[in-house]
């Protein structure tokens, strides 16, 4: 299981409640997820089982209210829990991010909703992106249309994580005109009449976490699981990417620290020319390269989330934070493969599922190219029409 190198036992952390439970998730960590990590990424199977545990133990609920039963954590501390449980496996980190995204709503539908998702066993999926909305996410085209006390859901939801396991999806439609005030959001259960799951996606890695394409073929949901006011879908949406974004950028230094305890393992082993090849100056100086890649993407996402628990404004930070991560983890777990030769290469080893994990980082809650837009249009306002 990686530690984080020699920094892992000593992060800095605000309270010793939240020291005791980055040790609990680092202890689940060592004992039920990584050990089964490559096998059941390579046979693509899906950690049900580790969700159900961490949903009993209350981790995926860390920075929800008490009063819905949620762990009541500052942002700061949740995300360093979603770091260890990427550096243990992604699937599993990234799932937990996921999740979070998919829950919310107002004070009366989260007193219905949230203690179920979060401690009752159930697994969210967050559906924005289409076959033709990725990155332009306003032009979405599912349709969600008034009749009498319900809504009809008519459409198809692409790349959602989680689709055909999850039991509950945060749906974003369109309920009126063109562009982004036209769009709400709705709470639609798993196995709602009329929704149907396509095969999942052939991905180069993540094989044990399912992506898919749901297809809404008139599901009526009860106008008491819109989510929020009508036409306010998209600015939900905004706001639950700010959070994934640092999300995603926990995960990606989780992962590149797993990368780097690998590297370092080996240099470490590894002999050459009578001596391990850790003696080797060039590749000393590639492996401190990339453990401050780790440490700068942890003080940025660190630095976001305060801002977050401070109620401040955070999107920039949250953005600079996805991109810098994401990037950092791509670059760290080119290296390890590099530092392990021809063993990075193989699959006896993870460098290689690690440096096909990453990639997919520095995609999903927004392009890195997204991210880049968003970060200048806080320096620079929008760009002219």
């Amino acid at each position: 299981m990686p530690d984080g190198t020699e920094d892992g036992t000593d992060r800095r952390l605000p309270t010793d409640e939240a020291r005791a439970l980055l040790a609990l998730v680092r202890d689940i960590a060592r004992r039920e997820i990584a050990p089964r990590a490559a096998e059941e990424e390579a046979a693509g199977h899906f950690p049900r089982e580790l969700f159900a545990l961490l949903s009993r133990t209350g981790l995926l609920g860390l920075s929800y209210d008490p009063a819905y039963g949620g762990g009541g954590q500052p942002y700061e501390v949740y995300l360093q829990v979603l770091e260890e449980l990427a550096a243990a496996r992604l699937t599993v980190g990234l799932g937990v991010s996921v999740h979070a995204l998919a829950s919310s709503g107002t004070g009366e539908q989260r007193a219905a909703h949230l203690p179920a998702m979060l401690t009752g066993g159930l697994l969210g999926a967050y559906c924005l992106s289409e076959p033709s909305a990725g990155s332009d996410a306003a032009a979405l085209r599912t349709r969600a249309v008034r009749d009498g006390d319900a809504w009809v859901l008519d459409g198809t939801k692409a790349w959602i994580t989680h689709g055909g396991v999850a039991d509950f999806l945060t749906v974003m439609a369109r309920t009126g005109g063109p562009g982004p005030r036209g769009i709400s959001a709705f709470l639609v259960p798993g196995d709602a009449p009329g929704l149907t799951v396509a095969p999942p996606e052939r991905k180069m890695g993540m094989s044990g976490s399912p992506t898919a394409q749901l297809h809404f073929d008139g599901v009526r949901v009860p106008d008491a699981r819109r989510l929020g006011a009508e036409g306010q879908g998209f600015t939900l949406a905004l706001a639950a990417l700010d959070a994934g974004r640092l999300g995603i950028a926990a995960c990606a230094v989780g992962l590149a620290r797993a990368a780097l305890d690998l590297a370092v393992a080996h240099a470490r082993e590894r002999h050459q020319f009578g001596r391990p090849v850790a003696d080797f100056q060039g590749l000393r100086f590639l492996l401190a390269d990339m453990a401050t890649q780790i440490e700068a993407g942890r003080a940025l996402y660190l630095e976001a989330a305060r801002l977050r628990d401070e109620g401040r404004p955070y999107g920039r930070a949250a953005a600079m934070a996805k991109l810098f991560c994401s990037d950092a983890a791509m670059r760290v777990t080119t290296d390890a493969v590099q530092v392990l030769g021809g063993y990075g290469y193989t699959a006896d080893f993870p460098a290689e599922r690690y440096l096909r994990e990453a990639k997919m980082l520095q995609i999903v809650e927004g392009t890195n190219q997204i991210q880049r837009v968003v970060i200048a249009r806080h320096l620079v306002g929008p760009e002219s029409r």
